[in-house]
Parts: structure tokens; sequence; C-alpha cells
């Protein structure tokens, strides 16, 4: 698995849980079956559930380490010979991790369990026992108390392939779901891991009445279908681990009151390096750095409400007070506002001004809403719409046009949720973000030249796709890191994904591109040549840009001034015989329009 990247947002059907608003860490429990069926080897030498469950619960680990190194993790094995839980109150029930934040220990621990050495361990340390769901649930409850700390998200994953645990016993299937409901009551999130065994898995047998309900009936279906592959029980625990928090909430305003709540994601995010952090060289202990503001003329501190902030305009010093500024910047109150609806083919790619975010109901903020907003989507998806609105995210952000671009629910074979039903935010420019370029123009290529190219571009068509493609910088950043955490001899070998295959390029192409080089350049052409350095006669003069007088007062009249280019204002400043102190865009306009205003 990769390091650092940015997972896919996972969110199903047309309604949505209302989220906890509660802030601290979030904590996951993972509650392993330890009995003799999920050391059982696959078809083929394909690795057992047991192996693949600690496969998945170290890449947990080591993105929690990454992404969330404050959130607590704890690995919990039921169904074991042998018993460690605080006062060995449970029998069969071993903690292996207490609910602690992730550690370089604790993925040495778990990478112990794994393969050959690994089962043998496993058979050492735990064994195989008699299995009580309920006192492994009691125990996880026990695991959540003892934490003094404030818990904003609770979930509990159970990992088995065992449809029913106790064997048709009925007094301990009554004790496990009555313990399961004491756990959802108190807001743990129980989830079950399903897993490929002989047969099938039959839900419905016992475990229907364990895990915490679906957000919809389409979430249902993911969870009847068990996991026979690593890669799909990465998906399906990433998807469940993945935290889903919106941005922002607001309302869509579809007109005379009628509002529908919804919520802000962001569905990619750029994945940066964390920045390094500065220690005190004596003891190693993190350092904090305090900002403070000084008088330059009498060096007095001065406090935040000494502190006014200032625009000049007009060569005036325009003072300004924190109040009168956030008052200047609020527009509205946050929200959307529809202004009505644009065929699909009026979006252009150029359009673009700004990453995207995602949109989805939120149920919990007004009945009623996952189902109108359904219904939005529905009809926008029919007739090749987009909506087209006023966005004003937060509060005192500017307003902006964005276009709701309708996007309808996809799942994989293994009915793994691939894109979720919803409206893609596309922010779009204003007139003054609109630029002109003035682009040199180039001789054009002839038809035959353009066939040929095409041909080339047939040859190196690929499907792409950007969760195929990792960063090469972050990924070699965190196997370093990881190697010195875990005392490794030396890290792992990243592979640069981006880096062209030569070979392959070569062996598609065959002789088109000599073919191409030929109508192109001329012949004995070499491109690694350097070309003969020409002598300068003297210094080489820039094209002057001239522009008229009409011209500019044109600009002047429609406000459109800014759309001009910093060297074609000054070269009107130099015509007009207009004075300018400074080289900014914004003075030279400012310049421009006092002298043709008076």
């Amino acid at each position: 698995e990769g390091y650092g990247e940015q997972l896919p947002l996972k969110l199903g059907g047309a309604t949505c849980v209302r989220e906890e608003r509660l802030t601290g860490r979030d904590s996951l429990v993972f509650l392993v079956d330890a009995s003799k069926e999920m050391f059982i080897k696959g078809e083929d030498g394909a690795p057992s559930n047991f192996d693949m469950t600690m496969q998945v619960v170290r890449t947990v680990y080591t993105s929690k380490i990454i992404s969330s190194h404050r959130d607590l993790i704890a690995l919990v094995f039921y169904g074991t010979e042998h018993s460690k839980n605080p006062n060995d109150t449970f029998k069969h029930v071993y903690v292996y991790h207490d609910l602690d934040e992730p550690g370089a220990k604790r993925v040495q621990d778990v990478d112990a369990l794994r393969g050959e050495k690994g089962a043998k361990l496993a058979a050492e340390t735990l064994g195989c026992g008699p299995s009580s769901l309920g006192d492994a649930l009691w125990c996880c409850a026990n695991l959540y108390s003892d934490i003094k700390l404030r818990l904003s998200h609770k979930r509990l994953m159970i990992f088995t392939c065992r449809e029913q645990p106790h064997g048709g016993d009925n007094v301990k299937d009554r004790q496990a779901r009555t313990k399961a409901s004491d756990l959802k009551e108190t807001g743990v999130v129980i989830d079950l891991i399903h897993l490929m065994k002989p047969g099938g898995f039959d839900v419905s047998l016992f475990f229907r009445d364990i895990v915490s309900p679906p957000e919809d009936e389409s979430e249902l279906g993911l969870q009847l279908e068990p996991c026979e592959k690593l890669d799909d029980l990465q998906k399906r625990v990433r998807a469940k681990e993945q935290k889903k928090r919106a941005t922002a909430r607001i309302n869509l305003c579809l007109g005379d009151g009628l509002n529908v709540a919804v919520g802000l994601y962001a569905t990619a995010v750029t994945a940066r390096k964390p920045p390094p952090v500065k220690l005190y060289r004596e003891s190693n202990e993190a350092v904090r750095s305090k900002t403070r503001t000084f008088h330059t003329q009498t060096g007095s501190l001065l406090l935040p409400s000494e502190i006014k902030k200032a625009q000049t305009y007009g060569k005036k010093q325009i003072e300004m007070e924190k109040d009168e500024v956030d008052f200047i910047k609020k527009f509205d109150d946050p929200g959307l506002v529809l202004m009505g609806f644009k065929p699909m083919e009026k979006l252009k790619l150029h359009h673009h001004i700004k990453p995207s975010v995602f949109l989805y109901p939120e149920e919990g903020e007004i009945k009623g809403s996952a189902c109108l907003f359904s219904a939005l989507l529905k009809k926008c998806s029919e007739k090749n719409v987009y909506a087209l609105c006023r966005c004003i995210a937060r509060r005192n952000n500017p307003p902006r046009f964005v276009a709701l671009v309708p996007q309808n629910e996809e799942v994989d074979d293994a009915k793994v949720q691939i894109n979720p039903p919803g409206f893609n935010v596309i922010y779009l420019p204003y007139a003054d973000d609109v630029r002109t370029l003035d682009l040199p123009r180039c001789t054009s290529a002839s038809q035959e030249q353009v066939d040929k190219m095409k041909d080339i571009v047939t040859k190196l068509r690929f499907k792409y796709k950007s969760d195929a493609f990792e960063n090469p910088v972050i990924q070699k950043h965190y196997r370093n890191l990881e190697a010195l955490a875990l005392d490794m001899m030396a890290p792992e070998e990243v592979e640069d994904l981006i880096m062209p295959k030569v070979e392959q390029i070569d062996r598609r192409l065959g002789s088109l591109v000599d073919e191409f080089k030929n109508l192109v350049y001329p012949a004995n052409y070499n491109p690694e040549s350097k070309p003969a350095a020409k002598r300068k006669t003297g210094a080489e003069k820039k094209p002057k840009v001239e522009v008229s007088m009409d011209q500019i007062k044109v600009h002047v009249q429609n406000g459109t001034l800014g759309k001009l280019t910093v060297p074609v204002l000054k070269e009107a400043c130099k015509q007009f015989g207009v004075r300018t102190t400074g080289t900014k865009k914004q003075e030279l306009i400012d310049a421009l329009m006092d002298q043709l205003s008076s």
C-alpha cells in the first residue's frame, strides 16, 4: 500500500446519516476471530484469512501513523486458548494491543503475526479455543470506558469467516446480541468484515443483528458479499475506516423558502510531506514559536486592539478597524442559491478555476433533504443539465458562481462503491478572471503531418486513472521514515510509476517516429546538438506594445483596464505622459484612471 495518498470519498445511496459534531479523537478496535478456520490457506497457495487480516491491520496502522497519529487503535482476538485482558475477566479473549496511539512497536508486533512464522507465533501465543463473542464485545466496551479522552468517533470491526461463531448456542447468541445493542447505544459503530469460506457466508444467520444498521439500502448489499481477495478486503476496510467529514454544511436554496441541507466534501487534496518539527537541543522537546508585534519607533509591545489595517487607494491610506474589514468582506450568509439550469455542453474545460468539491445531502439537518436532493440529481442527470448556483461556503467568503454537475453512483463487480451519487461543485470564473492571450503565430502543419501524428497518438493511448500513480517523492520519504522507525536494514524500493516506459513505447510506435521526423524536421537534424551562438550586434530591443487613446478610453468606460497586461499599461502611461511611482498593475490602472477622468 502507498503512503500519504488521498483516499476516495465513500458515501452510499440517496440518504446521509448526520455526522457526530463532537470534537476529539477517532478510535478503532479490530476484533479478529482466532479460530482454526481463519488459518486455513486458500487455493493455489493463497494466504489464509488470518494472514490477510493482519496485512490489512498493518496497513491501517501505518496509514494512521502518517495521517492521523493521534487516533486510537486496539487489536483484540477472540476464540483463543490463552486469555489476556484486564484482570483476566473474560476467558478466551486476548487483548493484543490496548486502545492507544499507533507506533512503530505495534507495527512490528503485527508484522510478527504474518506469514508462516506468524501462524506459528499465533498458535503459541494465542492458541485456538471456544468462542464467546458476547465476552469479546464486553471486553471491547471496557477498553472504551477506560479511555478518559474525548472520542469523536468510535468504530469496531469484526473480522471472521464463521457465520455462526457459537455453533448454534442460543444462550451465547442472545448474550452477544444484548452486548452489541449496548455498545451501539453508547455510540459505537459495529462493522462486519466477513471473509470467504467454503459454502459462502450467510449474514442473516447471526451477524445481521450484531452489526450497526447500514446508512441506506445500497450499503446492505456491500455487507452481504464476503471478501475473497486481499485487495477487496483492503478496499472495504478503507471505505469503512476513512473519515467522512464535511468541510462545510450549508443550505441549498431552491426558491420560495425551499431549502435542502447539504455538505461540501473535498474528494481530492494534494498530499504533501509533513513539515519538520523544531526540537529544543538540550531536552529534545518540541518548541512552539510565538509572534509579537512591536512599535517601530518606541519598541513597545502592541496589543491586537492597537493594530489597525490599511489599504492605499487613490494615493490615500484608508485605515479600517477589524470589525469594518469583516463587514466589508461579508456579502451574505453562507449558502447555495439556485440561479437556473444550463445544458452540459455550455460548461467548458477551461472554466476550471480551482479544485472542485463534492455535494451530498445532510438529512440530519433538515428532514427530507435526501429525498429532494435525490430527485434533483435524477432530473439533472436525465436532462443532461447542470445547476448554476451562487455559492458562499463560509462566513466572510466572497460569493462565487458554481456549476453543480450531476454524478450517478457507480459500483464495481464486488459491489464496492467507486463513485458516490451527488453533485460535483465546479467553481466558475468571473469576467475579471478571464485573460486575453496574445499567442504567437506559428506555421500550420500540413495534413500529412497531422495524419502521421494522429497515428502516433492512437498507438500511445492508454486508460489513465489517477489512483494508479503514486507520488514517488512522498513514497520515498515515508519508506525512509518507516525503515528508521522499524529498525529495517534498508528502506523498501520505490517504483517510480510516472517514468515513461521507453522500451514499450518504442515497440508500439515502430517506424512512426522516424517517419514523422522526416516529415517535420530537415535532413540530418539532431535535436541534441546546440545551435551556433549568434553574435550580438547591440542590445536587442523589445518590440513596443502600441495602444491607442481610443482603446484606453473604451477600457476605462467598460471598467476592463484590468484585462490589459502590465507592459501594455506601462506603454500607455508613457504615451499619455502619465507619471507613476510604482510598477504594480493596480498602481498603473489608478494612474491612468486619474489622468483620463480629470
